[in-house]
């Protein structure tokens, strides 16, 4: 655990210096200098160009991570690189051919109520080329133990390059269509900089060793690949909504609901580090059939991600009032607060428990995952469908979300007990979070109503206040209770060093 902790940890500061800027970007920036409706159109294409572009991999990503223990070979790696280039480019061409040919549908779909997304659908192909790669990159270096510098250049470049296009276009520099074209371009940069990177490894191969591959391994491998271009609609859910309210409600509800789920999306950010690291420690666990060792890094991931992602929300969700106040144009979105609220728990769920979905996708009864994600992915465009125009409509798109992964889950998880050697990632520390978390939504409707409103400060001193003392009973009463064993060890290691002798461990 020494490297998944070291690398998660680096992955996670790279997150969150991303989260800080692009909090700044979002907030300050976004909401000052564009539109509700230019806000919706850069979510809409980069949202279209992301689910295009995780059906283009045909499942290569997971198939890089699952096979790669059986590829490598000291610093050998037998052109498992090769093949994560080769099968993503085929998926693309054949995405390029649909897009012509259900280009002018989609066009229609778009043209009453989003007509500038119509206008500029013909960036799509080029932006899902450049998200395409940039994730391919990034996958490999994961498998590698390396995955700081791509989540800098996910997290950190993106959001920067992102923020020149915004300035340049909020000061009348460039016109509405160089900046959609910059604003393109940042991911094609962004997949320039992951190549390179990639190279720089030093004993990184495109070429592929035929001779280690004879007709089964090929087999096995273009069989799970192409498996997987169904699963990984999972993980790409949340893209219905904007795609769908685009269509239905327009780009102005779009802007709204895109900057409601990037307050969400934070509370998902520690789970991008933990599991782009803990995958590949699964995958050689299940291929070794040490299912002891798989419940236990289950059971450890999904403890961690609820305790984190929870706090995250909770601590979000206190201070929204005083976000939508401080921002440029704050009351144009403070009507999004439900939706943040529906897509937070949303995200809670799936960063705590996505572990269940990686167990079964690298188990022999991968193919059972095809079912549920056929489920998953009917609720959610079923449930979308049927959203009411208006501004009811973000929050019903929130609703589906949660209702859509709440259904997959609860499938997943008899499975793994039932199918999968009694395989479960609930433990008592679940139960002692879930509680904790319930006891402190308690604590904040008692000082909404009794304290707040008699405390002599302002907007930012009550925040500040709001926060320190919520924050502190939180923090407490998961170190108390001990909730996590490993949250207490910590911090009775980093007590122990700050006051050598005082303190005992309370793990």
């Amino acid at each position: 655990m020494g490297v998944i902790a070291r690398q998660s940890i680096k992955g996670a500061l790279a997150n969150y210096l991303g989260v800080a800027i692009g909090f700044f970007v979002s907030f300050f920036v976004l909401t000052r200098y564009l539109t509700q409706e230019e806000i919706g159109l850069t979510r809409v294409l980069v949202d279209a160009a992301v689910l295009f572009s995780s059906l283009a991999q045909l499942g290569t990503n997971a198939s890089v991570v699952r096979f790669f223990p059986w590829f490598k070979d000291g610093r050998n790696n037998h052109g498992i690189f090769g093949w994560s280039l080769l099968l993503p480019l085929a998926g693309y061409v054949l995405f390029a051919l649909l897009f012509l040919a259900f280009r002018e549908p989609l066009l229609e779909v778009y043209a009453r109520n989003a007509p500038l997304v119509a206008d500029y659908f013909y960036m799509v192909p080029m932006l899902t080329f450049f998200a395409l790669y940039t994730t391919v990159f990034e996958t490999n270096a994961s498998v590698l133990m390396r995955i700081t510098v791509p989540k800098l250049v996910r997290e950190v470049g993106i959001r920067l390059f992102n923020l020149a296009a915004y300035l340049l276009y909020g000061y009348g520099l460039i016109s509405l269509d160089v900046f959609v074209w910059v604003f393109c371009g940042s991911y094609g940069l962004a997949m320039l900089l992951n190549l390179c990177y990639l190279l720089s490894l030093g004993h990184i191969s495109f070429r592929i060793d035929r001779s280690f591959l004879d007709c089964d391994k090929v087999r096995d491998i273009l069989r799970y690949t192409l498996f997987m271009t169904a699963t990984v609609l999972a993980g790409n859910i949340p893209l219905f909504n904007s795609l769908f309210l685009g269509a239905k409600a327009g780009l102005a509800m779009t802007g709204v609901f895109t900057i409601a789920a990037y307050i969400a999306n934070v509370v998902e950010v520690p789970y991008r580090s933990l599991g782009a690291i803990s995958r590949p420690v699964i995958a050689t666990a299940v291929k070794e059939e040490r299912w002891d060792e798989v419940n236990r890094l289950g059971r450890q991931v999904s403890l961690h991600q609820l305790l984190v992602s929870s706090t995250i929300l909770y601590l979000i969700y206190i201070n929204l009032d005083t976000l939508f106040a401080l921002i440029p144009n704050g009351g144009s979105y403070a009507g999004g607060k439900t939706v943040v609220l529906l897509l937070g728990l949303a995200k809670v769920v799936n960063s705590s428990f996505s572990v269940c979905t990686d167990i079964l996708n690298f188990s022999r009864q991968y193919m059972w995952s095809l079912l549920y994600i056929a489920l998953l992915t009917g609720a959610a465009i079923g449930l979308n469908s049927q959203l009411p125009e208006g501004e009811g409509a973000i929050d019903g798109a929130a609703a589906a979300t949660l209702t859509a992964y709440a259904a997959y889950f609860i499938l997943l998880f008899r499975h793994l007990y039932v199918h999968l050697g009694r395989i479960s990632v609930f433990s008592r520390g679940q139960a002692k979070a879930v509680a904790v978390m319930a006891a402190m939504a308690v604590a904040y409707l008692a000082w909404s109503s009794a304290v707040e409103p008699v405390l002599p400060l302002g907007l930012l001193g009550v925040a500040v206040v709001r926060t320190a003392v919520l924050g502190g009973m939180l923090a407490a009463a998961v170190y108390f209770w001990r909730v996590s064993p490993t949250v207490n060890g910590l911090v009775d290691a980093g007590l122990r060093k700050v006051f050598p002798g005082k303190f005992k461990n309370n793990s």
